[in-house]
């Protein structure tokens, strides 16, 4: 999907999403744990790629990560670095990193990997796997199924991967599982699916 798309679609309904989903009370204490484990204390910049509001990275930048976040969506940035100071936040596309190779120690894709078309997912992994130096970590938040396929998303159209296929697209980019999770429908909350993986 075009990032631009993506972008204006997020911009329209800024206000609406920072306040329904824009703060600490949404992130369920097991994904907290989970990222905290993988990226909380990595040496090195970690990147939160698709920050949104900023929360979570502000959390990160609380458990002593030298994190920055990035997100396309201008209105995103603007509230975070209002929210957040001292934290550091870019406007950017995670398609389109100018990091050097092998500099960046963790990343977090929290739902940021969602929007991405089925058949561009493999090269967005491998520019992800370039960035990081071997070792590092990678933690992916997204919704889980039982096929790929696309779905109305509340914003724009999104995907659902089932965990193993997107296991499988890991491992093909150079990344080895450590650990994952899944939760099913919890009210209105969709199956979700984690996945930490290292860098090889």
């Amino acid at each position: 999907m075009n990032p631009g798309d993506v972008q204006r679609a997020y911009s329209a309904l800024a206000d609406r999403y920072v306040e329904t989903l824009g703060t600490m009370d949404v992130v369920h204490p097991d994904d907290l744990r989970l990222i905290e484990r993988h990226l909380g204390r990595r040496r090195g910049p970690v990147l939160d790629l698709g920050c949104g509001p900023g929360h979570l990275t502000a959390h990160l930048h609380a458990a002593g990560a030298d994190v920055t976040g990035i997100d396309l969506v201008p209105e995103f940035i603007a509230h975070a670095r209002t929210t957040y100071p001292g934290v550091p936040f870019e406007v950017g596309s995670l398609t389109g990193l100018d990091r050097p190779a092998g500099t960046v120690a963790g990343v977090l894709a929290w739902y940021s990997l969602i929007h991405i078309d089925p058949a561009d997912l493999d090269t967005v992994l491998a520019q992800l796997r370039r960035m990081l130096t071997p070792g590092g970590s990678l933690v992916v938040g997204f919704f889980d199924g039982e096929v790929c396929e696309p779905f109305a998303h509340t914003v724009i159209t999104a995907h659902r991967w089932p965990i193993d296929e997107f296991v499988r697209r890991l491992s093909a980019a150079g990344f080895e599982e450590v650990e994952r999770a899944q939760r099913g429908q919890e009210g209105r909350r969709r199956p979700h699916a984690v996945v930490a993986a290292r860098a090889v």
